[in-house]
């Protein structure tokens, strides 16, 4: 930790996601994104690098929950008759992302849109509903995370380049500290996933999920106990 113009600015990981002011946000863990049947493995989507985040999403859940850090989750929606999205917004799905205009993704009330049921949400969760890539564009999520005095956010999820990278820019700009679990996001095409994780790693703390597990652990006395 050092200070900078009587600013406290945290250096250290184990500042950086302490439990006390840390949230753990889970982007757009949906059927349609993350399961065979959803919406893009439908449209011929490489769901290969799915289930091993899947997998380190669920460590980070249950390391977060034992911790007692605040679990987020962030749910994609979309209105029926793109009643909830703009022309600009559809270019970028449609014309830009060859999205089928009869195959809606994360509907609002569909199984594509409910969270994978690996991961389902407990009580103590809570759930934000977006609309665009930024978690944090027409939701009550920044609301949320001043509520409940959290200072950092580690994310998770999908897609890399688009939905994690959007919301951990955003929590940047909104006077967060963003860090990202490398290991823990994942999309359908390698290039861009790496790309993402170069260029987000120029902005903010981009780090293997465990790096952030062994900061919490620390802090629960069955596993401080068993180092």
């Amino acid at each position: 930790m050092i200070t900078i113009d009587g600013h406290t600015v945290f250096t250290e990981m184990h500042e950086l996601v302490d439990p006390a002011h840390t949230a753990l946000v889970v982007i757009d863990a949906q059927n349609d994104f993350c399961s065979d049947g959803g919406n893009f493995a439908r449209n011929g989507a490489d769901m290969s690098t799915m289930p091993a985040a899947l997998a380190a999403c669920g460590r980070l859940i249950d390391s977060a929950r034992a911790a007692g850090v605040q679990v987020i989750y962030i749910q994609n929606q979309k209105l029926p008759n793109n009643k909830s999205t703009s022309g600009p917004w559809l270019r970028f799905l449609v014309a830009r992302n060859k999205m089928p205009t009869t195959d809606y993704l994360c509907l609002q009330g569909s199984w594509g849109a409910e969270i994978v049921e690996s991961l389902t949400p407990r009580e103590g969760d809570i759930v934000v509903h977006k609309w665009r890539s930024s978690a944090f564009v027409g939701t009550n999520l920044d609301m949320i995370l001043r509520v409940n005095s959290i200072k950092s956010v580690v994310f998770c999820g999908f897609i890399t380049q688009g939905c994690v990278e959007s919301t951990a820019r955003d929590a940047g700009f909104y006077d967060y500290y963003p860090v990202v679990a490398e290991d823990a996001v994942a999309n359908y095409h390698p290039h861009l996933h790496e790309a993402s994780l170069m260029v987000q790693r120029t902005r903010y703390d981009v780090v293997p999920s465990s790096t952030v597990m062994s900061v919490w652990e620390s802090q629960v006395p069955q596993y401080a106990a068993a180092e």
